[in-house]
């Protein structure tokens, strides 16, 4: 039942800036950022989780290739989750897919890196490309 779409994807050079948005019909519980390079498996690269009602504050996670670089943050007047990228690299370039578990009880990590697990996502977007060049 839940729906997710994404946005914003694009071309950028290594050092600019992207700032990916995904709607979803239903915002509440963990949802996820992942990512799949030509060649390579989908990895998950950021999480956050908000309850019911929730405006203001939401644990997050992040893959340590992002980490200081990239900034998952959520609006819920919106039922929106956002990507904000920063200093972009060639590595960087990827379909990126926005995931929900979505239950309200299931959190994003028990242990470090669970949240990077793709079988805890039950809902999934239809993808957006960031392209990277040099």
């Amino acid at each position: 039942e839940v729906q997710l779409v994404e946005s914003g994807g694009g071309s950028v050079q290594t050092g600019g800036s992207l700032n990916l948005s995904c709607a979803v019909s239903e915002y509440s519980g963990c949802m996820a950022w992942f990512r799949q390079a030509p060649g390579k498996e989908r990895e998950g690269i950021a999480a956050v989780y908000v309850g019911v009602g929730d405006t203001t504050w939401a644990d997050s996670y992040y893959t340590d290739s992002v980490k200081g670089r990239f900034v998952i943050s959520h609006d819920n007047t919106k039922n929106t989750i956002y990507l904000h990228m920063n200093n972009l690299n060639l590595d960087d370039t990827a379909m990126y897919y926005c995931a929900a578990i979505g239950h309200v009880l299931v959190p994003c990590e028990v242990n470090p890196g669970d949240f990077r697990n793709e079988r805890k996502y039950k809902y999934w977007g239809q993808g957006t490309q960031v392209t990277v060049s040099s």
